[in-house]
């Protein structure tokens, strides 16, 4: 009897490109859980001062007289976290073009609740914050944490329909690529026109790559290193590099998919009609066979489908919990966290991440739906609707990072944002996860709720 490992069992079956997304980000949401734990266990112990001087430890590049010199802290998230919005800029063409968002009728929805699940944090944090230095932080609240807020859909298994699930992902994909262009025009203080420009030559020289029909991976990797430079030096965040070379990635398979099979039947007779004496081993033939049998495969997938298959699994369980444990280390002083939060920076966060999104995802989805703009998510009702606003509030990732970058040389700031962000999504997450689990019914009679 064979024995399996704990989740073995569970990828024994085959997975839709979907399933394998949500499973990733799954992993994700518990890599970046423990990550968290272990920053925040790390700052508020005696090891807090070696904790703080590792990542403040300065990486140099040098050829010549040109050097790059800068922390770890800021290799990881100018560095690493551009394979992140790589990512992202994959999921979101993926999207785009064949998923959630390509059809209007179902994308709309999402689509409008992403917009007002930005516009209204970003509101609620002006009101709050409009005229104190903190006020250029009003992007902070606006983005959603796609990989905790899934993570607590996929605890809820089948007390929810599948169709939320497809919804939350829709809309934090939007909501991602409002960060993103939040990012790349709010917050950048000085652009540099001819680095910025040899950026852009980079990216037309990937776009030539796409056209030309060129899917091997490499010429892509070194000019797709070139734009991140170029990016890094012109002013606008590096990691913009990423999203930006996601666009240019090939989604269309060398080899149409019809006959497919076909070709594979015959070359899986091709290789049973290979003589072979050796039981235990493969013939020169039977190699050649399979080798071909490898390239229909390959021919008929995409690199930019590969390429998002292959990059999740360490971008969860090594990059985003590397920024984690980078950034989500804050000291804590309990006796003093009362008076931290009712700053009007940790405030406007808090309120703008639980009621802003509350707010621009619940109500403008009620609006659009009363008003017959878009139509419910199939199985779902609006309080399930108002459950999964709530875990919109989970800003955590990209809310610390925009905070990093709001609050550049403040770090008072930084830390009073972090306590913000921590504080709003722990909330979020746990009150959005026990109205979905208590509360909100997934039944048929209250559809038209």
């Amino acid at each position: 009897m064979k024995l399996y490992a704990p989740w073995e069992k569970a990828f024994k079956k085959i997975s839709t490109p979907f399933e394998h997304f949500l499973h990733a980000q799954t992993t994700t949401g518990i890599a970046l859980m423990l990550a968290t734990i272990l920053a925040l266990v790390l700052a508020n112990s005696p090891l807090s001062e070696a904790y703080e001087h590792l990542f403040h430890t300065k990486i140099d590049f040098k050829i010549g007289d040109w050097a790059l010199s800068y922390s770890i802290h800021y290799w990881i998230n100018d560095g690493l976290m551009t394979m992140f919005f790589f990512i992202i800029g994959l999921e979101i063409k993926r999207e785009i073009s064949i998923g959630e968002l390509a059809n209007i009728k179902v994308a709309i929805l999402p689509i409008l609740a992403a917009i007002g699940g930005m516009v209204f944090p970003a509101l609620l944090y002006l009101a709050i914050n409009a005229n104190g230095e903190g006020a250029i932080g009003w992007g902070i609240p606006m983005a959603t944490d796609i990989a905790f807020a899934i993570s607590a859909l996929v605890l809820l298994k089948k007390r929810i329909p599948t169709s939320l699930i497809t919804f939350l992902v829709a809309l934090a994909i939007v909501d991602d690529l409002g960060a993103v262009l939040v990012i790349a025009t709010v917050y950048t203080d000085q652009i540099y026109l001819l680095p910025l420009a040899l950026s852009g030559v980079s990216f037309l020289i990937l776009i030539a790559f796409n056209r030309f029909g060129i899917h091997a991976m490499s010429p892509y990797l070194i000019v797709g290193l070139f734009m991140w430079f170029f990016m890094l030096e012109s002013g606008v965040h590096a990691t913009i590099s990423g999203v930006i070379a996601a666009m240019a990635i090939p989604s269309n398979p060398k080899m149409e998919p019809i006959g497919f099979s076909k070709r594979l039947k015959n070359l899986l007779n091709k290789y049973d009609n290979q003589p072979n004496d050796d039981e235990h081993q493969l013939n020169e033939r039977q190699k050649s066979v399979l080798l071909e049998m490898k390239k229909n495969i390959d021919a008929i997938d995409t690199p930019a489908s590969r390429l998002e298959n292959g990059l999740h699994l360490p971008i969860s369980l090594i990059i985003i919990p590397l920024f984690a444990l980078a950034n989500a280390g804050i000291s804590i002083d309990f006796n003093a966290i009362g008076n931290t939060i009712t700053q009007n920076i940790p405030l406007g966060i808090v309120i703008g991440l639980i009621f802003g999104k509350v707010i621009g995802i619940f109500g403008v989805s009620w609006l659009s739906i009363k008003s017959k703009i878009a139509v419910l998510p199939k199985d779902s009702n609006m309080s399930q609707i108002f459950g999964v606003s709530l875990l919109g509030g989970i800003g955590f990732t990209m809310s610390i990072f925009v905070a990093d970058l709001a609050f550049l040389g403040a770090p008072d700031f930084i830390f009073q944002a972090k306590i913000g962000v921590l504080a709003a999504s722990l909330f979020s997450g746990v009150a959005g996860y026990l109205w979905l689990r208590y509360i909100a019914k997934s039944t048929k009679k209250n559809e038209q709720y």
